[in-house]
């Protein structure tokens, strides 16, 4: 039975949230926070059962690529199940999301106006982020993705600030654009997934099968790579994610930031370069030149912004970029250093918007020309800001130390020109995220207080430490004990690397 599975709960548990708020009065508001913060506490603590039973099941020596794996058929004529399973990949993106979704609610505590219905479009985008990484179809897969977007044109466009419904109707456009690239992908790849014309949706059969041909395959990669590649904000095609950030509430932006865009490394691993390894070693220079183009470029755009979350925004195409360029490194060290990135990059901008948020919730501005001396006027969140920006420098102790490492050192073990020079180019964007995190800070923070309004602003409140609490200590805990998330996700990529060592023989 599919309900004797835990991993079926992290799709039932957001679906009951929804019918729970569904009942809740529009004037009920607490009623509604109650029903939320019980479905994300409940998330929360499945998905740490959920790391200890994998620790304890590889400890026990099951070498099995996917644990819980579970089948029910959903339409057999173009066998397509409901397959479900997770690797060490999988475990600490379903770990990232629960702690985001819990972070998230309490940074929207105080939402404004219609809590009720803002909450019923956040959980069904917490649906779709969970049952896409908990599903090894690639049709189902598919699914969960959509429902993952479909929500946040109405996210934007209601709770929304500035431009919104510009910024919400681009995101969609454009994430729907990649959609089709997917779709077109996913297409292909069920027509070649099998030799003896036994086609199936399987990931893990498709990649067993190995029959998509060499001529096929350097058609589907590229239109899979770019699908997914869009929603990781990778150049040309980032230029939603400023304006949809900028435009976005702060819950919405921090699961968009902290998670969604993640759906987009980790459909590029686990579909794209597995699945078709031969056409990814021949054409990975061009996504390597086009990733590699996405961290200096988004880099060098922070720079000169004034905005607070077009500067998050900029540094997320930064960062994501490091995560795309490090998976086409195929090797070990990189693509671990790419997943801990996934996971530094998460929490770290959940944090940047949360903080950001509260911010502009006060002042009402996110020009940083127009502030000046929050560190005394509020010294939680100043603090707050400074770990967030430190974390995104890659000091050792916080997340992206262990990640951009691992990546720099997996990256230059191969002898490519190309990835070197590319490698180097991301080494000293490095130095350019000083630049900006470093001057926001200062500017921010430690300047002078231009507006004498301000000094009557008030600290976060507790739900408000609560949020970005609970965001620290997970930065923290990754950049302190990066091993234990480097061995349970080590292991995962056996499968990918072996696949693209037979491909180049």
């Amino acid at each position: 039975m599919i309900f004797d599975n835990i991993l079926i709960y992290f799709v039932i548990v957001p679906l009951l949230t929804l019918g729970g708020l569904a009942l809740c009065s529009n004037k009920g508001v607490k009623a509604v926070r109650a029903v939320a913060l019980t479905g994300a506490t409940v998330l929360v603590a499945m998905a740490l059962y959920l790391v200890a039973y994998f620790l304890q099941a590889r400890g026990a020596g099951d070498a099995s690529e996917m644990l819980l794996r579970s089948d029910v058929s959903w339409y057999a004529p173009l066998n397509i199940n409901l397959s479900l399973g997770v690797d060490g990949v999988s475990v600490v993106m379903i770990l990232l999301s629960a702690f985001i979704v819990f972070a998230g609610v309490f940074a929207s505590w105080k939402i404004n106006p219609l809590p009720k219905q803002f909450f019923l479009w956040f959980y069904l985008l917490s649906t779709g982020v969970f049952g896409f990484f908990i599903s090894i179809d690639l049709f189902t897969m598919f699914m969960f993705y959509e429902v993952a977007l479909i929500p946040m044109y109405l996210l934007i466009g209601v709770w929304g600030s500035g431009n919104k419904n510009y910024s919400a109707m681009k995101l969609t456009l454009m994430l729907m654009g990649g959609s089709a690239f997917l779709m077109l992908g996913i297409i292909g790849i069920y027509y070649h997934s099998s030799a003896d014309g036994n086609l199936t949706m399987n990931i893990l059969e498709i990649a067993h099968n190995n029959s998509i041909p060499h001529s096929w395959q350097s058609v589907l990669f590229p239109l899979t790579f770019v699908g997914f590649g869009v929603l990781g904000a990778m150049f040309p095609f980032h230029t939603w994610s400023p304006d949809g950030h900028a435009s976005a509430p702060t819950a919405v932006s921090m699961l968009h930031a902290g998670v969604l865009m993640k759906l987009g490394g980790y459909g590029c691993f686990r579909i794209a370069i597995y699945l078709m390894p031969y056409a990814a070693t021949q054409l990975g220079w061009i996504f390597i030149t086009l990733t590699g183009i996405s961290i200096v470029y988004g880099a060098f755009s922070a720079c000169v912004q004034t905005d607070l979350k077009y500067i998050n925004a900029y540094s997320s195409v930064s960062h994501c970029g490091m995560v795309l360029f490090a998976i086409l490194m195929f090797n070990q060290t990189a693509m671990t250093g790419a997943v801990l990135q996934m996971l530094s990059h998460g929490l770290m901008t959940a944090l940047f918007f949360a903080l950001i948020g509260m911010i502009y919730g006060r002042t009402h501005t996110r020009d940083i020309r127009e502030m000046g001396g929050m560190m005394h006027i509020m010294p939680y969140l100043g603090v707050g800001y400074v770990i967030a920006g430190l974390a995104s420098l890659g000091l050792p102790g916080l997340s992206g130390f262990a990640a951009e490492m691992s990546i720099f050192f997996g990256s230059f073990q191969d002898a490519s020109l190309l990835n070197r020079v590319f490698t180097i180019a991301a080494c000293a964007s490095i130095v350019i995220t000083a630049v900006y995190i470093l001057r926001v800070v200062g500017k921010l923070l430690f300047g002078e207080v231009y507006n004498e309004r301000h000094r009557q602003l008030t600290d976060a409140e507790w739900f408000e430490r609560v949020s970005t609490a609970t965001l620290i200590v997970c930065v923290a805990a990754i950049g302190c004990f990066p091993n234990f998330f480097g061995d349970i996700i080590r292991n995962s990529f056996d499968p990918v690397v072996k696949a693209i060592q037979m491909a180049t023989m």
